[in-house]
């Protein structure tokens, strides 16, 4: 109920006189015709602000379009050539994004991103005329904890001298990507999740995280589920098991979870490093310096990973440990043994807290091995996944959910497919999932002692 009393005080406020707030949910009818009765109308000029409280974000080259035929609600839309994106303020919380697509004269293709670039719908087409209701759940959330306190974000995050959040995954908004190669967005209607609707949480490094280039399986999972389930990844560069902890992201998932809920946990990456700074932290930050968060793979890290699966299951959650994907040999096209003893022991973690194991380490060394010299278009360099990988990747994690016998398996989509790492599917030449035009990666440049130090994504 608090939750519900929230989302329609925000939208109240934000759309205060206008004719957007119909029941439970805020409406917006996209194009430049009249819109549909109960909806905001929505044209290519409507740029996002803060006294607004929606519109599209800078960049966004829009068009409008109209047609003769349609009803109120799909006779205009909005397209563009490229990426563009369409953000609402929201309080933090779960929500059922409801969106109808199509063109009532021609064709479409619509591929929609939520946040930082989590797939949610693949590739949806219209035939001529048609058009389609396509919903899905999102999580919203900002680093805000109960107590007054607040989750520490590094500085590819926030920005530590305005103190603003810098990132689509922490700010006090929805936001929706659209593209592909015909992409026509009708209209979209926000309202609260479903209260029964289970949450994913999903706890791991940048290997894992939200990436603003490239992907991770953790951005490419939702992709595979109804309705019924939300995804929320928690994963952020540069984390180990006790990062996690001392930076209150584990304190911000158990004050979120309810009985029910799913925990995947994949840490490793960064575990295994014991000299150095973790150039995501500012060179005066300790906390960043790897001999504090090192954990020897047979002692800590095992440790680490059974107590995480044994709080998760005091708070009535279903934990699940995920073994750290392989690195690859960019010369050689073949896995390298640098995550050898985290993979091995991930399982030990697992049998201690008495939980599910998905063995992607070994599943992903299999993928490395049949793809061959294709393997390095499914990395981007030798540890984080490209968006091939990534699909490939979060296929593993859905196998895992079956074989373990979850009961997430039930809510999966029905063109989820069978994944055997020894065949993968799709091949590379095969691979039709839309992405982003390819853009540089913004890294977080730090100076220690008079050297620059450049961190991974």
């Amino acid at each position: 109920m608090h939750r519900f009393l929230s989302f329609i005080i925000c939208c109240t406020v934000f759309l205060a006189g206008m004719p957007t707030l119909s029941g439970q949910s805020c409406r917006f009818d996209f194009g430049s015709a009249e819109a549909a009765d109960g909806y905001v109308a929505v044209t290519a000029a409507s740029l996002y602000s803060e006294a607004l409280g929606y519109g599209f974000e800078p960049g966004s080259a829009v068009t409008d379009v109209v047609r003769k035929k349609g009803t109120a609600l799909t006779r205009d839309f909005v397209t563009s050539a490229e990426p563009f994106r369409f953000s609402v303020k929201l309080p933090e919380g779960n929500y059922k994004v409801t969106l109808t697509l199509g063109d009532p004269q021609g064709t479409s293709r619509t591929t929609v991103k939520s946040e930082v670039r989590r797939l949610m719908l693949e590739s949806v087409q219209t035939g001529k005329g048609e058009v389609k209701t396509v919903s899905f759940n999102v999580n919203v959330r900002t680093p805000q904890l109960s107590k007054g306190n607040a989750i520490k974000l590094n500085s590819r995050e926030l920005d530590y001298a305005t103190g603003q959040v810098k990132t689509l995954t922490w700010d006090d908004k929805l936001t929706l990507q659209f593209h592909d190669s015909l992409p026509a967005v009708c209209a979209l209607e926000i309202e609260p999740a479903a209260e029964d609707v289970v949450t994913v949480f999903i706890i791991g490094d940048s290997t894992v995280t939200d990436q603003p280039s490239g992907g991770t399986w953790g951005q490419y999972l939702p992709r595979w589920f109804d309705g019924r389930v939300v995804v929320s990844n928690h994963a952020e560069s540069g984390m180990t098991i006790k990062g996690f902890r001392f930076g209150r992201r584990w304190d911000k998932i158990m004050e979120s979870a309810r009985p029910g809920d799913y925990l995947l946990i994949q840490l490793g990456t960064n575990d295994e490093k014991s000299k150095g700074h973790d150039p995501m932290w500012d060179a005066e930050d300790h906390a960043g310096d790897w001999v504090r968060t090192h954990s020897d793979p047979e002692k800590d890290y095992v440790w680490g990973l059974a107590t995480m699966a044994l709080e998760a299951k005091r708070h009535g959650m279903i934990p699940v440990i995920v073994s750290p994907m392989t690195k690859i040999d960019r010369r050689t096209a073949t896995s390298t043994e640098l995550m050898t003893p985290y993979g091995v022991n991930a399982r030990r973690g697992a049998e201690l807290g008495e939980c599910a194991y998905i063995d992607l380490w070994g599943m992903s060394r299999e993928i490395v091995t049949v793809l061959g010299q294709d393997a390095l278009a499914a990395y981007s360099d030798g540890t984080h996944t490209d968006n091939y990988g990534a699909y490939l990747f979060s296929l593993c994690i859905v196998k895992g959910i079956r074989e373990n016998g979850l009961g997430l398996q039930e809510f999966l989509l029905p063109d989820t497919p069978f994944f055997n790492p020894a065949a993968p599917v799709p091949a590379l030449k095969d691979f039709t999932c839309p992405v982003e035009p390819r853009r540089a990666p913004q890294r977080t440049e730090v100076r220690t002692g008079g050297q620059t130090e450049f961190g991974p994504l």
